[in-house]
């Protein structure tokens, strides 16, 4: 029995510290804060550095208007406001952000990945159709649910997903974000947008489309069209 009991107390301890390291995408902070500086030099480094910790003030760990409605009149009928850590300071190597989302009726979140954190949505107002696919290894499958005010839905990390309303009136739904910045690539606009873009025949065969077509959407979703 109290080799049973140390057997248990020894999984429970490896099980925690696993945990430890995954529980957050970005790195771990090494102290109280790091908040971003506003840099000008030509050091990269994977993150932000930081500001002195004497300078820092309660603004750089705010934002203000998250309350407000956005233009909603685009093409995709949507507009997303993150804030992150370029809107706050504070959030740099705390692994954190935040993002609004309004939608017209009919307006969508068109399918995109975010390569560096899983997202947790909750709808606010109105009614969103949101989904995931899987990966190639588990068949592609679609993860899909119609969610009301209140409701919530997780995508995981790195996979495509969409939100779309499917309400009559405008919706609002906020998104939290495992990544003070997790970045978002918008498959359309990536495969078909690309700068340089990408080779036709690329395209045409792994899309199955003819090269017109192919060119007709490079223009579509080209920078061009919206330099």
């Amino acid at each position: 029995m109290e080799l049973l009991l140390r057997l248990l107390v020894a999984q429970v301890i490896m099980l925690a510290l696993s945990c430890s390291f995954v529980s957050s995408y970005d790195p771990n902070p090494l102290q109280d804060f790091c908040v971003a500086a506003n840099e000008t030099n030509r050091v990269f480094v994977n993150g932000k550095v930081c500001k002195d910790p004497k300078s820092v003030t309660a603004n750089d760990f705010s934002y203000s208007g998250l309350n407000m409605a956005r233009n909603t009149t685009s093409f995709i009928g949507s507009n997303v406001t993150t804030v992150d850590v370029n809107k706050i300071p504070g959030l740099n190597t705390l692994g954190v952000s935040l993002a609004r989302l309004d939608f017209a009726p009919g307006g969508q979140n068109p399918p995109h990945i975010h390569p560096r954190a899983s997202e947790i949505l909750m709808v606010a107002k109105g009614k969103l159709l949101v989904g995931f696919v899987s990966s190639n290894q588990d068949n592609n499958r679609l993860f899909s649910k119609v969610l009301k005010r209140g409701d919530v839905f997780v995508f995981p990390i790195g996979l495509i997903h969409f939100q779309m309303n499917v309400g009559r009136t405008r919706a609002v739904a906020f998104a939290g974000f495992g990544s003070q910045f997790p970045g978002t690539i918008t498959i359309a606009d990536a495969v078909f947008g690309s700068d340089p873009s990408i080779p036709r025949e690329v395209l045409a065969k792994a899309f199955q489309l003819d090269a017109n077509l192919v060119r007709f959407l490079q223009i579509v979703f080209g920078p061009a069209l919206w330099s």
